[in-house]
This record gives structure tokens, sequence and C-alpha cells, in this order.
């Protein structure tokens, strides 16, 4: 596996942008290939099983193209299929995210702590462990947001659509007193402006981008797979419509030329 190989990124549309996004900031002399799995997004409201399916059948898609390591993007896709992708794909390695709790734990000042995720992340067993680890000490509230990973796939991370679905799902978490939220999916990094903008300065908002960007150094530096110079342009692909899925991608990169290509996974 060469130095120059890209690292391949899926999630199941475009919210694993913002884990790119991160890791791009943080190492931007790799060169990356992203798989939004549109065709097949939201995985939170899927059968697990079928969720599992598609992670298996995106990450060899990825495995195909060549990359050197693969980051799943996902938290619904680590829930359903994080372990057996590591498994099925020993020579590669994979690295997953989870809702930000360790973090939280270190940082809350009252004690009271707020997750926003997906249902299939909240009944997971990740998360389970989660709360196990690092709830000691301080209550956890949690809140299911069925509709926010569609306004975002639609490009639609502000305006009164918004505005109004966020404050139904983050009010009853302030009327608990949180001053610590965690966006436990890739996708709400995107809608922080308008979660700050309900929530106010007070509450502190976290997410996974940065940890996952630093481990994935980690893990390029002790593999010796770490790229030392710009090294190509980034491929993005899509099981969606193109015509649908490249403005969004646009937008929620701030980045008017990138193309997207057709994915046949």
């Amino acid at each position: 596996m060469s130095q120059t190989a890209p690292i391949g990124i899926f999630d199941s549309g475009v919210g694993g942008l913002s884990i790119l996004r991160e890791i791009s900031n943080l190492l931007p002399e790799e060169k990356f290939i992203y798989l939004a799995d549109s065709a097949h997004c939201p995985y939170g409201i899927k059968p697990v099983a079928q969720i599992r399916e598609r992670t298996l059948e995106v990450t060899q898609f990825l495995s195909e193209l060549g990359v050197k390591i693969i980051i799943v993007a996902c938290n619904s896709a680590c829930v359903a299929g994080l372990d057996q992708v590591r498994t099925l794909f020993a020579d590669i390695p994979v690295i997953g995210v989870e809702p930000a709790l360790k973090p939280a734990h270190n940082l809350t000042r009252n004690g009271k702590i707020g997750v926003l995720a997906t249902n299939l992340t909240l009944k997971g067993e990740r998360f389970s462990t989660l709360i196990k680890k690092y709830g000691t000490g301080v209550t956890v509230f949690t809140q299911a947001a069925p509709g926010l990973v569609e306004l975002v796939e639609a490009g639609a991370i502000d305006g009164y659509q918004t505005e109004n679905l966020l404050r139904q799902y983050l009010e009853p978490l302030l009327a608990k007193a949180i001053d610590t939220l965690v966006l436990g999916c890739t996708h709400y990094p995107f809608l922080s402006p308008a979660i700050k903008k309900i929530c106010g300065p007070e509450v502190l908002l976290l997410d996974t981008g940065k940890a996952v960007a630093k481990q994935t150094a980690r893990v390029l530096e002790e593999k010796k797979l770490r790229g030392d110079q710009p090294n190509g342009q980034n491929l993005f692909y899509t099981t969606g419509p193109i015509s649908t899925v490249t403005p969004v991608i646009r937008k929620l990169l701030a980045s008017p030329n990138i193309e997207v290509l057709a994915a046949s996974v």
C-alpha cells in the first residue's frame, strides 16, 4: 500500500463531508475519495441488516479503488457494520466515528449533556457502551432527530423549515439546562450555525470531526502511510442523482468546481 494512495471516506450521504473537511484541514497533503451513498440515505431509519450490507458493499467499492485507509464517517454504519468491516477488510486500516461523549464528560460545567442523534445510533450497543464509560457523574439527555439528515442532504442548512425542526428537538434539551450538546451524526455539524442561534453561546457544541482527523493522522503515521506532498485531485462519488448531489456537495464544502461521479455500487 502506497503513501500516495488516497484516503477513502463514505457516509450514507453528504454528512461525512464534515469529517473530510476536518481531515483535510489537518492533513492538507493527502487526497481523498469520498462516496455519498445517497441512493440509500438515510441509513438511520433502516434495518440494521440492510445498513450492514450497504456498509460492506461501499467498503468493497472503496477498497477496489486502492485507498490506503477507510473512514466510516457515519454513526449508523458504525453501529450496524464497523466490526464486520474491520474483520472482512483486515488488510486496510478502518476508522469509525462515535458521538463525542468523552470530551463532553470532560468539558461540561454543570454535568448536563444533551445528545442529538439518529434513533439507530441512540439505540445501538456502541452508544450504550459510551454511556457506561462516560456517563458517570453526569446526566445525559438524548434526543432522536428524524428529518435533519434529509434537510442537510437537500442543502437546506438554514431557513425557516430547518430552524423550526431544530427547535422541536433542541427546546426539550434546553429545558433540561444542558450546557453541552453532542452532535451525534456527521450531518449535524453543517447545521451548527442554526443550532448555535437557538442554543445561544452558553451551550458548547461538540462533534467528532477533529478527533477523527487526529486518529487518522496517528494511524497513517503508525502504518507509515502518511503523505508528504500535495498529491492530486480529490474524487467524489455518489449512488444518487449527480444533478442533485453535486450542488449540495459544492455548497457544503464551499467549492464551486467540484465534479461528482456516478458510483455503481
